[in-house]
C-alpha cells in the first residue's frame, strides 16, 4: 500500500513538471534570502546561516514557493509579486533610492534629491522616462531583434538591430547628428 502511495506521487510529481516546462521563473523569493543572507556578516557567519536555513527547510520551503506559488503568478500574469520593494544603490555620485511598483521604478538621488521615474508601457512596448515634469521616450520594442530609439533630440526615431553592430551604428548616427547641430 505505501508503495502504491510513493509511485502515485512520482507520477504527479512528473507530470506537473511537464506543465511548468519553460517556465523557469525569476525564483525571487529563494534570490532574496540568499541576498540577506550575504549580508549577515563575515563569510564564516554567511555560511553558519546558510547551512542552518538548509538544515531548517527554510531554503527549501522558499523554493517551493516559488516553484509552486510565485513562478506560476509570474508566468502567468507577466509581473513578478516580489519584485515590488525599495533597494539602495552606491553609485559613483553618491546613494539611490531605486523603488519598484510592479509597474516601473522611481529613482531618488539622495544627494540632491531629485526624482526620475522610469515606466514601461506594455500597451505601446515603450520604456520612458519622466524628469522635472517632462516624459521622454528611451525606446520602443519594434520586435525581438529590433527597437525604435530617439534621434535629433526626440524629434525622430530610428529602427535599430539590438546588437552590437545596432547600438555601434546608432552611436554613429547620433554623434554625426550631435557634431552636426554644433
Amino acid at each position: 500500500m505505501k508503495k502504491l502511495y510513493v509511485k502515485i506521487a512520482v507520477v504527479c510529481l512528473l507530470c506537473s513538471s511537464m506543465l511548468t516546462t519553460s517556465c523557469i521563473g525569476s525564483f525571487s523569493l529563494t534570490n532574496r534570502l540568499l541576498d540577506w543572507n550575504q549580508t549577515v556578516g563575515n563569510k564564516f557567519l554567511n555560511e553558519l546561516v546558510f547551512f542552518a536555513f538548509w538544515v531548517l527547510p527554510v531554503y527549501e520551503v522558499s523554493c517551493l514557493a516559488d516553484v509552486l506559488v510565485l513562478n506560476s503568478i509570474e508566468f502567468w500574469s507577466g509581473s513578478n509579486p516580489m519584485a515590488k520593494g525599495t533597494r539602495v544603490i552606491e553609485g559613483n555620485d553618491g546613494r539611490y533610492l531605486v523603488e519598484c511598483d510592479g509597474k516601473g521604478y522611481t529613482i531618488k538621488s539622495e544627494n540632491d534629491g531629485s526624482i526620475v521615474r522610469l515606466d514601461f508601457d506594455a500597451e505601446e512596448q515603450t520604456w520612458s522616462f519622466e524628469a522635472n515634469g517632462e516624459r521622454h521616450v528611451l525606446f520602443t520594442f519594434v520586435d525581438d531583434t529590433h527597437v525604435q530609439l530617439p534621434v535629433n533630440g526626440g524629434a525622430d526615431y530610428r529602427t535599430v538591430e539590438i546588437s552590437q553592430a545596432g547600438v555601434y551604428a546608432y552611436q554613429q548616427m547620433t554623434g554625426a547628428t550631435m557634431f552636426a547641430a554644433r
